[in-house]
């Protein structure tokens, strides 16, 4: 069985895509955030190595997740997404994060 989810990039991913918009990709197995990843990767081969480290599969420093209101970002990668995204009722959302002072 595969699910359909919905994600939605920073500009400067968008762009590097060249879509615009939320895009949707078909997770087939479990839908977890490494589930995500590895189906967006595919679907858009330019993207890795842009959200997460292509050796260690870690988080780049300066991308968050987020969905139904929560910061998945700390959360393991293989754990489950919430109902809300597996639906398609809600997006994840890849957002860059600022630094600075």
């Amino acid at each position: 069985m595969s699910v359909l989810v919905r994600v939605v990039l920073p500009a400067h991913l968008r762009t590097l895509a060249r879509v615009a918009g939320e895009v949707k990709v078909e997770v087939a197995g479990p839908v977890t955030l490494a589930g995500v990843l590895d189906a967006l990767e595919t679907t858009y081969p330019m993207l890795r190595g842009t959200i997460r480290d292509q050796v260690t599969r870690q988080r780049r420093a300066f991308l968050r997740f987020f969905a139904c209101e929560q910061d998945l970002s700390h959360d393991s990668p293989d754990a489950p997404l919430p109902e809300a995204v597996m639906a398609g009722s809600e997006p994840l959302l890849v957002v860059g994060a600022m630094a600075g002072g």
